[in-house]
């Protein structure tokens, strides 16, 4: 059954065939070479900000202290993400995004617009309430979010569901997170230096428990929503343009009201950090991980489903959907190929995971209508990523998945040579 349309999709037209030199914007040294300059400089800019903020000790202790949650929260996310791994540049590019031109943004629009509303109302008091609940998350998120909707529209082809919308912007939260704490922290450890406090009774001790220990989750948990947005704005189809735009916004929306009402709740009397820690943030915080691990098990069964028309075509063998669908029997074929060949050809495996994973969702996308135009491009450059990999691949995957349990069976083994089904850019599945 074909799942796009016949390839090409238009007729030839005058120039095609002729070499096209790509204009400025589109050369790699700019596409790499612009961002990380932007993100460089502001870090510089951010590092200077906060170190004469809290003094070189301050911010030698803050980032000693805030450096601390960031594996943890990394790893978590990673780990999110193995059944379609995305590239690591990718989640360098939202971290360095996070903490250095997302933070300064905040801390320049913050005090700029917290200054401007004291002037104007003649109450400091006020204009730092107001700065903190409606200022901030606004200003915030919106800076978060930027990393989320970048990645969303120039890295596309990783960009696929919800699960690359968590990982992204919790990424860049923690980022931010990251630069934040650094920022809090010393300035708790440069008042108790000026006060003698030490201790459990310290300014800094009672930062680092709020703030490392109780909610290390609270910014990647405020962006995961905007995430999730882009996310389901991923699975829509192309030709639902306001759907896609909304969906964003709408969860751009909710991460700043959460964020508002989060840091709203020390106005709500002596125990109003408490009542909204626990009757409102660790609900949403569990909530929140569990759609993310169930949307992660519903990856797997659609691996499971979409690859077994592979192996009747000849291009998978016939074990390999059940194992490329069990994280447990990828982890068993990936210590086969080292045990065996060595860890390069682990990685070779790990590689080989990840291209037929994007197969499968590619395929379960052009049979729900909402694969574009380069669909037949791209499933054959994936599929001709598996088959120069088979050599290493195939055995790995087909003792885990004899060793995981029982698979079933969906076609006779293709030879190692070619395919043993003819491959039709029209109709992949057709002999």
């Amino acid at each position: 059954m074909a799942t796009s349309p016949p390839f090409p999709t238009r007729p030839p037209s005058p120039g095609d065939g002729v070499l096209r030199h790509p204009h400025w914007w589109q050369r790699r040294w700019v596409r790499y070479g612009a961002p990380s300059t932007l993100l460089a400089l502001s870090g510089l800019v951010i590092l200077a900000l906060v170190r004469r903020q809290t003094g070189t000790d301050g911010f030698l202790v803050g980032l000693g202290l805030a450096v601390l949650p960031v594996p943890w929260l990394i790893a978590a996310f990673r780990w999110l993400d193995r059944v379609e791994p995305g590239p690591w540049r990718n989640l360098v590019f939202s971290f360095a995004w996070g903490a250095c031109a997302a933070a300064l943004i905040a801390i320049v629009a913050n005090s700029f617009a917290t200054e401007w509303i004291a002037t104007s109302t003649a109450d400091p008091a006020s204009a730092d309430t107001l700065g903190a609940t409606v200022i901030a998350p606004v200003v915030e998120e919106s800076a978060k979010a930027a990393a989320v909707l970048l990645v969303f529209l120039f890295r596309r082809r990783d960009f696929t569901g919800i699960v690359d919308g968590v990982v992204i912007a919790g990424t860049t939260a923690t980022g931010f997170a990251f630069t934040e704490n650094i920022l809090y922290l010393g300035t708790a450890f440069g008042t108790d230096q000026l006060t003698g406090d030490r201790g459990i009774a310290s300014v800094t001790a009672a930062t680092f428990f709020v703030r490392i220990v109780m909610s290390p989750f609270a910014h990647p948990l405020f962006t995961v929503l905007t995430g999730i947005g882009f996310g389901i704005a991923a699975l829509s189809a192309e030709r639902r343009p306001v759907r896609r735009i909304l969906l964003p916004v709408c969860g751009l929306l909710l991460a700043m009201g959460m964020h508002a009402f989060w840091n709203g709740s020390a106005t709500f009397g002596q125990y109003g950090f408490f009542a909204v820690y626990g009757g409102f943030m660790v609900p949403v915080f569990g909530l929140v991980t569990w759609l993310a691990i169930w949307t992660r098990q519903r990856e797997l069964r659609a691996v499971r489903a979409e690859l077994p028309a592979y192996v009747l075509a000849g291009w998978l063998g016939p074990g390999e959907p059940f194992a490329l669908g069990s994280m447990r029997a990828r982890r068993m074929a990936r210590d086969y190929a080292r045990h065996h060949h060595g860890r390069p050809a682990a990685r070779e495996v790990a590689r080989y995971e990840g291209y037929a994973t994007s197969l499968a969702f590619l395929r379960r996308r052009g049979r729900a209508g909402r694969a574009g135009a380069d669909f037949t491009v791209r499933e054959r450059e994936l599929l001709a990523e598996l088959w120069r990999r088979r050599h290493v691949a195939r055995p790995a995957l087909e003792y885990a998945s004899r060793a995981a349990a029982p698979a079933p069976v969906y076609g006779p083994a293709a030879p190692y040579g070619y395919p043993a089904v003819a491959y039709s850019p029209y109709n992949p599945y057709r002999t």
